[in-house]
Formats: structure tokens, sequence, C-alpha cells
């Protein structure tokens, strides 16, 4: 028989004990609950994980937003923050898809524009805005942002809403081949290939190929006349564009606010003038004493951003 004893200096106060017990439980608690979030977020977004260190890869990386999220969401800004497809994705994953540069161009031309009174534009509500499309996991961002501004002025030049093809100037700009790329350059080519139709010519870039140039000209119907470059940092000379038609923009969106926002004004400071995503601007307008532009993006949602967000021209 083997007796053993404990000195009274090595006795633990039995209310150490339960704290201690009492942290265990709450940390096994939070993180079962973690994991069951994690696994309605794989179910949510149809994935799955070949080996156990993709996993715990992708478990590290939703913790991580997590925290963010509930961290951001407690202090009951102007807006909050959520869960979406980006919730697992590495860095470098996530800015693989920003596919837009800062034009450094010289002597660029910019057009003045009258200013405007119209205290708020809504593009979505006049019919000349479409669905949100998504570029999914290619750097096309830039042919998105192209087309909305592009369907947004053939419908308040004819009244007609058309879908046209993002795949066709992303296979057939030869300018960019679908990589990084500035937005003029998807004008520049519609100024002399007319665009078809997205139902004619669907988009097959997602998986972030580029794919063949393979237009059917007796399918290209639509032009670009004509395009414009707005002074930049003038939030006067945006507004007044804005309030003439959608116009394509580019904005800095690698910061986590801009990858998981949900709902409200965006006016975090952390989104910077370190322009790297294109987006169209469909609409302006103030909510309780907040100016804020409505962004129509390429990712499946549209957001609102306060004008303490730079807007590149």
């Amino acid at each position: 028989t083997e007796i053993y004893t404990l000195s009274l200096h090595d006795a633990l106060p039995i209310s150490t004990i339960g704290f201690e017990t009492s942290v265990c439980s709450e940390f096994m608690l939070a993180q079962n609950f973690l994991q069951s979030r994690f696994a309605a977020h794989m179910n949510e977004f149809g994935l799955s994980y070949a080996t156990s260190e993709e996993y715990n890869l992708r478990v590290a990386l939703f913790a991580e937003k997590d925290a963010f999220i509930q961290e951001h969401n407690a202090q009951n800004g102007s807006y909050t923050v959520g869960h979406n497809k980006f919730s697992t994705w590495t860095d470098a994953e996530y800015k693989a898809i920003l596919g837009a540069k800062v034009d450094t161009r010289e002597n660029i031309v910019y057009t003045t524009l009258p200013e405007t009174n119209d205290a708020d534009v809504d593009w979505r509500t006049k019919g000349a805005v479409n669905a949100v499309k998504d570029q999914a996991r290619c750097g096309s961002c830039w042919a998105f942002s192209a087309i909305c501004a592009f369907e947004g002025a053939h419908f308040i030049k004819t009244g007609e809403l058309v879908s046209m093809s993002e795949q066709q100037v992303v296979s057939c700009d030869h300018t960019s081949f679908g990589a990084t790329v500035l937005v003029y350059s998807a004008f520049k080519y519609l100024e002399s290939t007319a665009d078809e139709l997205e139902a004619d010519y669907p988009y097959s870039s997602g998986s972030g190929v580029t794919g063949t140039c393979k237009p059917d000209a007796s399918l290209e119907k639509y032009f670009v006349d004509d395009y414009s470059n707005v002074p930049a940092n003038s939030v006067s000379q945006l507004k007044a564009a804005i309030a003439q038609q959608p116009v394509s923009v580019t904005i800095e969106a690698d910061k986590l606010p801009f990858q998981l926002y949900k709902s409200g004004i965006l006016d975090s400071t952390a989104c910077g003038t370190n322009l790297d995503h294109a987006v169209a601007a469909v609409g302006y307008g103030t909510e309780n004493g907040e100016d804020y532009y409505i962004v129509r993006n390429s990712r499946s949602e549209e957001r609102r951003v306060g004008k303490s967000v730079d807007l590149g021209g």
C-alpha cells in the first residue's frame, strides 16, 4: 500500500481550484462554440479540407477574423462586420483578387463637370444597375467596375438595362490579359470593339483563368462612345459624376473592415489610399449627418462607404 502525504504549503485553497476549473471549462466551451460555428461556416460555403494541416490553418484564420468581428461589433459603430467567404482566406489569397492599380500616366486630361445640387442619388432605384455579380477568384474587378459604369450609361441613354459581358473584356483586352490593370484600359478596348451580352459571352474566369478571346462579331453590339477622367481628390466632382451616371472608381480594399463588411456606413480610417480594387460608385447620400457613397462591389454584395474612405477616380 502506498501512502501519499501532502504538506500544508503544497495544499491549494479550495477557491483557487474552483477558479482554475471554471477557467478551463469556459475555455473548452468557447473552443467548442468556435468549432461548431466553423462547421456551420464550412457547410454554408461548401468547404472541405483534405488534410488536418489545412483544416487547422483555416480554423485559425476563422478564429482570427471572428475575434476582429466580435471586438468591432461590440463598439456599436456606424457599420458592422461579419463572416463571409473571406473568413478562411489568407492575406495572399485575398490580395490575389485585387486587380486594380493606381493610374500613373502622365498628362492625364481631366474633365471638370458642372457641380450638382442633388442631395442624394441612387441609380439602383432608377433601374440603371444590375444585380451584383461575383468576380470569384480572378483579379478582374477592373472589368466588372467598367462594365457596371457602361451598363448604367447605356440605360440612361436608351432606357434599356442589359447585362454586358465582363468575360469578353477580361479575355480580349490585350493591354491587361485579365491581370492587374487600370480600369481605363477596359474603356479603351470598348471604344474599339463592341461588347457582347453576358448571356452570349458568360463569365468563366472565376477560377483565375483568363480564357481565350473568342468574340462573335455578329453579337457585338455595345460600344463606348467616349469616357472622361474626373479630377482626383474632389468630393464635389465625384458627386457631380455620380449624379450623371454610375462611375468606375478605385479604392483600398485589403483591410479587414472592407473584407468583412456587413452593413452600415463604412467609415474606417484603416481603409487608406493604397488603391488596389475597382468598384462602381452608384449613388451617394447622407444619414444621421454622415455623408456616404453607395458602392457596387463585384463580390456578391453592395455597401455604403463614408467619405473618409478614399475613392480614387
